[in-house]
C-alpha cells in the first residue's frame, strides 16, 4: 500500500510545474488561499457522478473550486487526501442523522423505518463512491482505518435500535448482529443496482424496504400457547 501512496504523491509533484503556469493565467488580484472542505467535498462528489473515481485529481477539483492547484495543494496534496474529505464529511453527516434518529423520542418500528429510509437515500445520494468507501480501494490507510472505526460505531447504532425491536416483539427473536447487518447490506447495495432511468424512486424503495421488515406474530393478552402432547392431534 505505501509504494503505491508515494507514486501517487510523486504523479502530484510532478503536476506543480503546470500548478505554477496556472497561477500565471488566473486574473490579477488577491489569490484566494483558503480551500472550504465542505465545497471540496461537494466537488469531489460531483467530480464522482460525472465520470466516477477516475474523474478525481487535483486539478479537475481546483477547477471545480474555481482556485489554483498550487492553492490546493496547500490544503489537500494527493487524491487520496480528497477521498478523505469527502469520506469524513459523508460519515459524519450519517451518523448525526442516525443519532437524531436514535433520540427523537418516536417508537422503536418509526425509528427502524427512519434508519432505514436514511441509508437508502444515503445510498442513492452517494451511489457513485459509497462502494469505494466500503471496498476501501483507492482510499488512504488512515481514512481506511478510520472507515473500520466508524463503521463499527454506526452498525452500533443501527445494532440498539434492532435489539429494542426485537425486545418489544416488533422483529422476530434473532440474532441481533447478523440482523443488523442484514439490514444495513440490503439498504447498501441499493448504490449497486439503483438507476434512476428505471423510474423507481427513493421513496418507492425505501416503502419496499420497510415491508419486508417482518413483523413478530402478537398475540392477545391473557391467550397463552397450547401445549400439546406428543401423539395427541
Amino acid at each position: 500500500m505505501a509504494p503505491r501512496k508515494i507514486a501517487a504523491v510523486g504523479n502530484d509533484v510532478a503536476q506543480q510545474p503546470a500548478a505554477i503556469a496556472d497561477d500565471r493565467a488566473r486574473p490579477r488580484g488577491r489569490p484566494r488561499s483558503d480551500i472550504n472542505l465542505d465545497a471540496a467535498a461537494d466537488a469531489v462528489a460531483e467530480l464522482f457522478a460525472e465520470r466516477g473515481m477516475d474523474a478525481v485529481s487535483i486539478p479537475a477539483v481546483a477547477r471545480k473550486l474555481e482556485v489554483s492547484r498550487a492553492t490546493l495543494y496547500r490544503t489537500i496534496a494527493t487524491k487520496e487526501e480528497l477521498l478523505g474529505v469527502l469520506f469524513e464529511r459523508s460519515t459524519q453527516q450519517l451518523t448525526e442523522d442516525a443519532v437524531a434518529i436514535m433520540s427523537n423520542g418516536r417508537g422503536v418500528r418509526e425509528r427502524l423505518s427512519s434508519l432505514v429510509g436514511l441509508q437508502v437515500e444515503a445510498a442513492v445520494r452517494m451511489q457513485q463512491y459509497m462502494p469505494v468507501f466500503f471496498g476501501g480501494a483507492g482510499i488512504a490507510p488512515d481514512v481506511f482505518q478510520r472507515w473500520h472505526t466508524w463503521s463499527r460505531e454506526y452498525e452500533s447504532l443501527w445494532a440498539q435500535c434492532v435489539q429494542e425491536a426485537m425486545d418489544k416483539r416488533v422483529l422476530k427473536k434473532a440474532d441481533v448482529v447478523a440482523t443488523t447487518r442484514l439490514l444495513l447490506g440490503m439498504c447498501i447495495w441499493v448504490s449497486r443496482w439503483y438507476r434512476p432511468s428505471e423510474g423507481i424512486s427513493t421513496g418507492d424503495i425505501i416503502e419496499s424496504a420497510i415491508r419486508l421488515l417482518p413483523a413478530a406474530p402478537v398475540r392477545a393478552k391473557g391467550t397463552q400457547r397450547i401445549r400439546r402432547s406428543p401423539g395427541k392431534s
